[in-house]
């Protein structure tokens, strides 16, 4: 199972919005024969390339065991069922980390097989096929992405000096970390104001990896400039990048035509005081399959998503540097009793480069 999990970790930027899966087939006495993970979406899952695997060298399946990290699907997707292939090919015991909680799975899988006489095992690493895929199980269970958001911040606290400037607080290697962290997100979002003072890419740069992330732009009152650079990234083909803009006017009709243009896709969520609708935006989100939602946000919006409750992690990037006044990490309101504090807890602590990682949930 450990080596299917590896397997797993392999496809961590290329499944997207599929779930990340590994397969294992050995025979009883614990010889591989055949292994692989799930390819892009509509590409085969980790079963059938597993199954391809062993027959590409010559090994017979009957009677063998497939240790999976998910429950094999049964339902007809961008693909077959893989439950039915394992059944097919004769395979006498599957041995799943985890159910899948697709309301078209759910148990459906194992329960396909056990009905053929396949004999099963479940949670077996449970944990850790959890893990690769939070997002993913995350949408399924409660119809929302897993929402991560990154700081990069000053010992004391400040993500920028006073006069806005943030470049560079962390070292390249925190920066790069950063990057691969983007790779594994369905999408990236942040809010126009630092589209406006930055003028960001948001891509993923310096991982060679198979596809972008899409991007989210929170932007009220529609200000997204058409000459923003982030709007040179989307691509073309089935991995393209899409740029959905969340608005909450119904004004500058044009420029949203200009927008729309360019490839954007403008989308009315109005919320109370001119605002985005944050929550409505992330279930909508969820509905176009984002798992993972990389949050990378000045401290203003930072703050609001704080504030509503809506941040599942956050990677904290500390650099070993006190900038006194500045600009903090959120922008949260005063509270009078620690007692009211947000209580999070500490997943993991790494030293990355010069700098500290601070993986944290909420408690």
């Amino acid at each position: 199972m450990h080596q299917a999990l590896a397997l797993a970790e392999q496809a961590l930027w290329l499944t997207s919005p599929n779930p990340r899966v590994g397969c294992v087939l050995t025979a009883p006495d614990g010889t591989v024969l055949g292994q692989g993970h799930t390819q892009r979406a509509g590409g085969p899952h980790a079963e059938i390339m597993a199954l391809r695997d062993a027959q590409a060298h010559g090994h017979a399946v009957r009677g063998a065991i497939a240790w999976v990290t998910l429950e094999p699907c049964a339902h007809h997707g961008r693909t077959g069922p893989c439950c039915d292939a394992l059944i097919e090919a004769g395979v006498g015991k599957v041995v799943a980390a985890l159910t899948d909680p697709n309301p078209q799975v759910a148990g459906q899988g194992m329960a396909r097989l056990q009905a053929a006489g396949v004999n099963t095992e479940l949670g077996l690493c449970a944990h850790e096929a959890s893990e690769l895929n939070i997002g993913f199980l995350h949408r399924m269970r409660h119809g929302l992405p897993w929402v991560r958001m990154k700081i990069a911040a000053s010992l004391d606290g400040q993500t920028a000096l006073k006069n806005g400037q943030s470049q560079w607080i962390t070292g390249p290697e925190a920066r790069a970390d950063g990057h691969a962290w983007r790779a594994r997100a369905c999408a990236v979002l942040t809010g126009i104001g630092t589209v406006l003072e930055d003028d960001p890419l948001l891509n993923v740069r310096g991982i060679n990896t198979p596809r972008q992330p899409h991007l989210v732009v929170v932007d009220s009152r529609l200000d997204l400039p058409l000459n923003a650079r982030l709007l040179d990234t989307l691509g073309e083909g089935e991995q393209a990048r899409q740029v959905w803009v969340y608005t909450a006017t119904q004004e500058r009709a044009e420029h949203r035509a200009a927008l729309q243009t360019r490839g954007v896709q403008v989308i009315d969520c109005p919320g109370p005081g001119g605002k985005v609708d944050l929550a409505a935006m992330l279930r909508d989100l969820a509905r176009r399959e984002i798992n993972e939602l990389h949050v990378e946000a000045g401290f203003k919006l930072n703050g609001s998503f704080m504030r509503e409750g809506l941040v599942d992690e956050w990677l904290v990037y500390m650099a070993p540097q006190w900038l006194g006044p500045g600009q903090g990490m959120a922008n949260l309101p005063e509270i009078s009793e620690l007692s009211s504090a947000q209580q999070l807890r500490f997943e993991a602590v790494e030293r990355v480069g010069a700098d500290l990682r601070l993986r944290l949930r909420r408690a």
